[in-house]
């Protein structure tokens, strides 16, 4: 058992050093602005303090980020519709372009990588991919709390 935990970490290190590779071969955007631009496009606008909490990050850090896609044209500020004080992040035109540019790359990729896994392998390593990752969501919350 030890040694397959320690040979899913080793593959998930190498997974992660993999996409990092191609996104900046492909010359798509940074991991952490697309991983922004991709909850905020799946959800609609958010503030910081949403964001904070859907990716599980420092309020701190997210602004930063949030401030250097703005910079870049990707994101913009917009009152919040239900019209609470606090201002929402949005993608702007350019920035849905660019976002959608980038996951193109990245599904086309990885239509080519598995294209001869069978529809069954891609459905269950999707399946346990997702699971993998409320696992580790649910240890986070576990260790902040």
């Amino acid at each position: 058992m030890k040694r397959r935990i320690a040979d899913i970490e080793y593959e998930q290190l190498m997974l992660s050093r993999y996409t990092i590779a191609h996104q900046r071969q492909a010359g798509g955007l940074d991991r952490s602005v697309y991983l922004l631009m991709s909850r905020i496009d799946g959800q609609g606008p958010m503030t910081i303090a949403e964001l904070s909490h859907a990716l599980r990050l420092d309020a701190s850090t997210l602004q930063r980020q949030v401030t250097s896609a703005i910079k870049d044209g990707y994101l913009e500020r917009i009152a919040d519709p239900d019209g609470r004080l606090a201002r929402k992040i949005t993608l702007t035109a350019d920035g849905e372009q660019q976002m959608n540019e980038a996951r193109k790359a990245s599904t086309n990729a990885l239509e080519h990588i598995m294209e001869d896994w069978s529809a069954s392998d891609i459905d269950s390593f999707a399946n346990l991919l997702h699971r993998f990752n409320l696992s580790i969501e649910e240890y986070s919350d576990l260790k902040r709390a």
